[in-house]
């Protein structure tokens, strides 16, 4: 899974990355408080609108729109000239956008421009203002300007009168109305098509796959995704035009009900319907990926036998030997091997009686019950696992048992011949990540490694047998945040690299081609620090690889250093990665190597799943609601497609990219071009008036690029299906930037929807 940049901090991408150093935010609850005064004002509005529009309160409507129309002129001024001149230099900088940046980096610290709270506000605004505008040019060209002007007051006036007077009860009865339509039109079809689905998908699930959880988790998010998205695009976009057609809303619009509530009551009852169906989807979704991935192994009775014979004969002493390879036995196509130790009964018993020799019996006790001994009517019985090497994603345990007298002498040793349950697959990652730098061959700081002719540029790679490194810094690396009690064997790393190689050796039998040798070693940030080699590994390509860093690390003149207190700093830390082997090469991005911090609840992890699921649904209703109520239903189906198309169908950041000039093969004109003239996208173009021309009409289109990427929601981003599937948790932090990015379109397309239907006329 590419993660290009980690999200920031809720309020770093709400207000800015240094919105701490703007005086407006004094104090750490400055948001805080200026959110309250916020809805402390807006409340009291809505409680004055509701209690009638008196003169004082349409004065107030009068004086309050009068100050938007110029605070909003003066805004969509600055965001007309900020869009037009900011994407380049500061030093450009037009007159009118140079002060007031420099004043609102005072107040509100430098890079506000960056949070969304204030690009929003800019977006809105000018939004706001160009509908007001048309809306009084195509007044005045029918009742002249005079009137126009009454009328749009009228009309202001009268819409926040509306919007503060919605009724909550008229709104839950016209959401359970628009429910009970929807179940009447046989929406649970969708359920059972959905349960149809998944009868049949073990047909074509592959269980031999490289990545079973990821499979299983994929089709079933994508099935209730498509599913339900298209459920409720059919819903919101067809079914007001139908309603108006029919003549049935004629019995609504007649009651005493306001457009607001119409519009907000059909926008909850589609998404009640949706969130039923998700919730029972997403249930049984949970029991299919449970069952169908649960799974145990067995061994040969023979092989039990031979453990058990080995480690009897070990028990009175004996050297420890080889290791014992044994192969699980499964109906399915994949195996696990664990490897026994032969001494592992007489290693035990010998702890044992070094813990009965001790004077003080109470802290004898103590310590074996902390070895794994526990005392028995017929002396001491410890239990323990051994587990299976990972394969598929995922391991296995088999239990074991040694008994022994009060005198500390061998009993019984066995092993049982069943697994238990499938171990590291359905799992939630909480991955801590660095800042990735590359090292050269000669050991030079450079910004990206060595290119190896892949077309996609995500990894960089270093070469092997040299002094090439690709180094992470961390953050955060502390004895608090890795207690020796929850991590016993070390600091837990992954990483999943690519692995190029310019030769293979033998390749007749694939299993035995070797790994090519890697290393890892820790560094302390500190200026000319050495780093300290803790491991030599075989690298595996595009396959997760867990290696765990020791506490206690060891240096090349034999000094033991403490990894918390002598290597890290303020818990920075450097991990380096090297090929040791020569014309070979390791490929790595910034997120391909990560510490392990925790695990979070799987079970929660693929609720979140679906909670972005649900986000899509609610922003597909909203869209096909607004579009409904004056457009037909095809055309609203139609033009609900076609505003989430553009972020759906394109990669994500091309809008941006284009809008910006830095999209690979020019704007949409020269991209054009070179489509019919079947040029390639890195060759620059013939200089001439043609290539003139495409230029500039890039250009002028590059502002309505700009404008649409700050318009059209950001649809893609709303699906957390990858982080499910993949096994790394949905952090709450994404969950927040995503439901608030959610609300904030949902605003101004409630309101688009509540002004289309009050000014349309639906008895005609």
């Amino acid at each position: 899974m590419v993660v290009e940049n980690p999200l920031p901090p809720l309020f770093e991408w709400l207000l800015g990355p240094y919105w701490r150093q703007g005086t407006f935010f004094f104090h750490g609850l400055a948001p805080w408080i200026s959110l309250v005064l916020v809805v402390l004002m807006v409340v009291g509005l809505v409680g004055a609108l509701r209690r009638g529009p008196g003169p004082v309160t349409r004065a107030a409507i009068r004086v309050l729109v009068a100050g938007s129309v110029v605070v909003g002129f003066l805004l969509s001024l600055v965001a007309a000239l900020w869009f037009l001149d900011f994407g380049g230099s500061q030093a450009r900088m037009s007159p009118v956008v140079k002060p007031t940046v420099g004043l609102l980096e005072r107040l509100l610290g430098a890079g506000w421009y960056e949070g969304a709270v204030y690009v929003w506000l800019l977006a809105m605004t000018a939004l706001a203002m160009a509908a007001l505008l048309i809306g009084w040019l195509v007044a005045a060209l029918r009742r002249g300007p005079v009137a126009a002007l009454r009328m749009t007051d009228r009309l202001l006036i009268a819409a926040a009168v509306d919007l503060a007077m919605i009724s909550p009860r008229r709104v839950f009865a016209l959401s359970r109305l628009a429910f009970k339509e929807s179940i009447r039109r046989r929406t649970v079809v969708v359920f059972a098509v959905f349960i149809l689905v998944l009868l049949f998908a073990g047909w074509f699930l592959d269980p031999a796959s490289s990545h079973p959880a990821q499979l299983y988790l994929s089709f079933v998010l994508t099935a209730v995704g498509y599913l339900v998205l298209i459920l409720v695009l059919l819903l919101s976009a067809l079914s007001l035009p139908a309603d108006i057609k029919n003549k049935t809303l004629h019995t609504v619009v007649t009651k005493p009900v306001r457009p607001s509530e119409i519009v907000l009551g059909r926008m909850l009852g589609f998404v009640a319907v949706g969130t039923v169906l998700l919730v029972v989807m997403g249930l049984v979704s949970y029991v299919f990926v449970v069952r169908g991935l649960s799974h145990t192994h067995q061994f040969a009775r023979a092989d039990v036998e031979e453990i058990e014979n080995v480690w009897s004969q070990q028990a009175g002493g004996g050297k420890a030997g080889e290791p014992l390879k044994l192969v699980t036995r499964h109906p399915g196509r994949h195996t696990h091997d664990l490897y026994v130790k032969r001494n592992l009964v007489e290693s035990s018993i010998r702890e044992l009686n070094e813990g009965l020799k001790a004077k003080d019996l109470a802290e004898s006790e103590r310590n074996l019950r902390q070895q794994g001994w526990r005392k028995t009517d017929e002396g001491w019985l410890k239990e323990g696992r051994l587990r299976t090497e990972t394969t598929q994603d995922h391991w296995h345990e088999f239990s074991y048992h040694i008994s022994a007298d009060e005198k500390g002498d061998c009993l019984q040793s066995s092993i049982e011949s069943d697994s238990g349950p499938l171990r590291g697959m359905l799992v939630a990652r909480v991955p801590l990540y660095g800042k990735l730098r590359f090292k050269d061959r000669a050991g030079r700081d450079v910004e990206r490694g060595i290119n190896v002719g892949d077309e996609w540029s995500y990894r960089s790679f270093i070469a092997g047998g040299s002094l090439a490194a690709a180094i992470w810094n961390f953050k955060g690396i502390t004895e608090d945040n890795f207690p020796e009690a929850e991590f016993p064997s070390g600091l837990p790393l992954e990483m999943s690299i690519e692995v190029f190689r310019t030769f293979k050796g033998d390749t007749t039998d694939p299993k035995e081609i070797r790994g090519v040798l890697g290393s890892l070693a820790v560094c302390s940030p500190k200026p000319g620090a050495k780093p300290i080699e803790v491991q030599i590994f075989p690298a595996k390509d595009f396959a997760t690889d867990v290696h765990y860093i020791p506490r206690k690390v060891e240096t090349s003149d034999g000094r033991t250093l403490d990894l918390f207190e002598d290597v890290a700093v303020n818990g920075h830390l450097e991990v380096w990665l090297r090929c040791v082997e020569p014309a070979q090469y390791f490929g790595a991005a910034q997120a391909d190597l990560y510490f392990r911090a925790r695990d979070a609840s799987f079970p929660m992890n693929l609720a979140k799943g679906y909670v972005g699921i649900w986000l899509q649904m609610v922003m597909v209703v909203a869209i096909g609601v607004m579009f409904s109520t004056f457009l037909s239903g095809p055309i609203a189906l139609v033009a609900t497609l076609g505003a989430l198309a553009p972020r759906l169908l394109f990669p994500a950041g091309l809008l941006e990219d284009l809008a910006s000039g830095e999209a690979v093969g020019g704007g949409p004109v020269e991209a054009f071009i070179r489509l019919i003239t079947q040029q390639n996208v890195v060759t620059p173009m013939e200089p001439g008036v043609r290539t003139r021309l495409a230029e500039m009409a890039d250009q002028v289109l590059e502002y309505g690029l700009r404008a649409a990427s700050a318009v059209l929601p950001e649809f893609g981003q709303l699906s957390f299906s990858d982080w499910v599937a993949h096994g790394f948790d949905v952090s709450g932090n994404m969950v927040w930037q995503c439901s608030l990015h959610t609300l904030a379109f949902l605003l101004p397309v409630f309101v688009a929807g509540y002004f289309f239907l009050k000014t349309r006329e639906v008895a005609k």
